[in-house]
């Protein structure tokens, strides 16, 4: 029988014996715990010579020889010559030393321990052998659904001690609202989670999965009414990260795309808390592509430009829809659009750009309301257009546009009567 052992080898001696491909992906292996490793062959592959250049290990080029197992806490032997690894092998059990034999295609391994196929899900490793012998082949299909499970932030990641260090912040992307985009990686930020401080937008659906003993903080803000300011939602961060608690600060889109996620960076930071950021899909860019808008088109335009609805338009907003050079994508616009339409006609934007205005993207009652510049404040209004909701200004906006073969005059696109506002 087999058992599995945690072993700790950070700054210990480790011996590496054998200069082939099998050798340097152990010895690899081994610097990344922070071993010292010690690689014994007369000669080495390109990926272990690296691995001594770059100072993550030491080389001895000749045999090995008995003395190289002085004070070492651990070895591993894979030279293809039996003779060799079972020499070191004996070696290794007279000093009662744990080996690893790699073994070989002809022949088992001969060791006292064994390599496990690991994956890794942010502080937990987990390992897989085989209790009947070496079967690497076997183990690594089963390390490999396992990764998958872990990934899909199907287990419950927390931590049932107290942790040595201090608690942490996460702050993740969660995208427009489907839950299907959530990243991988915010996903199992949530699987490790004590605490989640959520916005009302993002995928709110995914806190149904979370355990029932996990605390969910209900921050969202709605248009005019922000019942918990910004100070107090970076306060509550603060305070339960320092009380040892992993904080997953839940957010719609970016944490970084007009998200307040450098500001909640930035308290943490202040207060000495660890805080890393999870990307997230922007609806910037995923409203237009759900509502099968590209943002770029060859021969149509070719850059974009994001903005705040509340803060009104900038000089080269202004300018690349007057030139048509541009597509602008307007976040946090649907009570401002009767203003902005009003600027941008003042401003000299032709009153027959199209615009769309997607509501709740990604999600089932995803709803396109399309219009000409002059028109679409009034459809929305008529249509009773609510936020969430982005609005996207630009020759990409009109209906049509992907129906007709790329490169072809863009002034040669008339909008169709019978669609606009659809």
């Amino acid at each position: 029988m087999t058992a599995l052992l945690g072993v700790e080898l950070t700054d210990r001696p480790v011996l590496v014996v054998g200069g082939g491909p099998v050798a340097a992906r152990r010895a690899e292996a081994l610097a990344d715990e922070g071993a010292r490793v010690h690689v014994v062959a007369p000669h080495v592959c390109e990926p272990l010579a690296d691995l001594v250049v770059a100072g993550r290990a030491r080389w001895s080029d000749r045999e090995v020889v008995e003395a190289d197992l002085d004070d070492v806490w651990l070895v591993h032997t894979a030279t293809g010559e039996r003779a060799t690894d079972a020499a070191v092998v004996a070696w290794a059990t007279a000093r009662r030393v744990f080996c690893v034999d790699a073994g070989g295609p002809r022949r088992p391994a001969a060791g006292t321990a064994r390599t496990p196929a690991t994956t890794r899900a942010g502080d937990v490793l987990v390992g897989v052998v085989s209790t009947t012998g070496a079967d690497p082949r076997r183990t690594v299909q089963v390390r490999d659904r396992l990764a998958a499970h872990l990934r899909a932030g199907d287990v419950d990641l927390r931590r049932r001690r107290a942790a040595a260090d201090r608690g942490r912040v996460v702050l993740v992307g969660g995208g427009p609202g489907d839950v299907g985009l959530l990243t991988v990686a915010g996903r199992r930020a949530l699987a490790e989670a004590d605490v989640v401080v959520a916005d009302r937008l993002g995928p709110t659906d995914v806190l149904a999965e979370l355990p029932a003993d996990v605390e969910v903080v209900d921050v969202g803000k709605s248009p005019g009414h922000h019942p918990v300011p910004q100070d107090e939602i970076n306060r509550i961060l603060v305070e339960h990260a320092q009380r040892g608690r992993l904080v997953v600060r839940l957010k719609g889109g970016d944490p970084f795309v007009y998200g307040r996620g450098g500001e909640e960076v930035a308290a943490c930071r202040a207060a000495g808390v660890p805080v890393t950021v999870v990307p997230g899909v922007s609806s910037a860019f995923a409203a237009a592509a759900a509502a099968g808008i590209p943002l770029t088109h060859r021969g149509v335009v070719g850059a974009v430009h994001v903005m705040n609805g509340t803060d009104g338009w900038s000089a080269v907003a202004l300018t690349g829809l007057r030139d048509r050079s541009c597509t602008v994508v307007v976040l946090m616009g649907v009570a401002a659009l009767p203003g902005l339409v009003r600027d941008a006609l003042t401003g000299g934007v032709d009153p027959d750009v199209p615009v769309a205005v997607v509501e709740q993207a990604t999600l089932p009652d995803q709803r396109v309301t399309r219009g000409p510049l002059h028109e679409v404040a009034a459809l929305c209004g008529a249509r009773g257009v609510r936020s969430p909701a982005v609005v996207v200004i630009g020759e990409v906006a009109r209906p049509g546009l992907l129906d007709v073969p790329q490169g072809e005059p863009v002034d040669d696109l008339a909008p169709d009567p019978a669609t606009m506002g659809a």
